[in-house]
């Protein structure tokens, strides 16, 4: 949703569900795919690859995949863990921004290429863990911020999905949040 709120549209509705379609790749496609992947190799060879962590199950499945594989699985975890790495980077920037100024943001770069080192050089379940717990806790005021903001976009859809709004500005109620915010913004600024 940050970067989603950065883009420059006429109507977040518009934005809103371009923004979706990443979820619907990420998750349901990426991963269906990496799950036949595996699924498959399990069935190929059920005794040898069942005992096998999950990192391990993974690399076996993709060496099974011939000439191709090993490089498959390179190029998309590289590219996942960069973007990842950038993504995230993105949004505790932002954030750190909104709540604590733009003074905070060398120090918050600093601590995310600390972060980056740690987690790299740390056990694998500990990683997990704290990403788990994190995400968890981050669930919490977006959740809240959804039920809270729900009927405002319930409104924005309708409008613009069945009211002929495909080609209106947003709404008043749209205009007014997004200058409450400019002025909570500059305060904070």
């Amino acid at each position: 949703p940050i970067v989603a709120a950065a883009a420059i549209t006429r109507n977040p509705v518009r934005q809103a569900l371009v923004s979706m379609t990443g979820t619907f790749w990420d998750t349901v496609v990426v991963c269906a795919m990496t799950g036949l992947v595996l699924v498959s190799s399990v069935l190929r060879d059920p005794v040898g690859l069942n005992k096998l962590t999950a990192a391990a199950l993974t690399k076996g499945a993709f060496a099974q995949i011939p000439t191709i594989g090993p490089l498959v699985l390179t190029v998309g975890l590289l590219t996942f863990v960069f973007s990842t790495i950038l993504g995230w980077s993105y949004y505790g920037e932002r954030a750190t921004e909104y709540l604590l100024g733009k003074r905070a943001i060398l120090p918050y770069r600093l601590f995310w290429v600390a972060a980056v080192y740690i987690g790299s050089t740390t056990s694998l379940t500990l990683v997990w863990d704290l990403a788990d717990t994190m995400n968890a806790l981050m669930a919490i005021p977006n959740l809240v911020a959804l039920v809270l903001l729900s009927k405002v976009i319930v409104s924005e859809t309708k409008t613009f999905l069945w009211d002929g709004g495909l080609e209106l500005e947003a709404t008043e109620e749209v205009r007014t949040a997004v200058k409450k915010y400019r002025k909570i913004k500059e305060k904070s600024g």
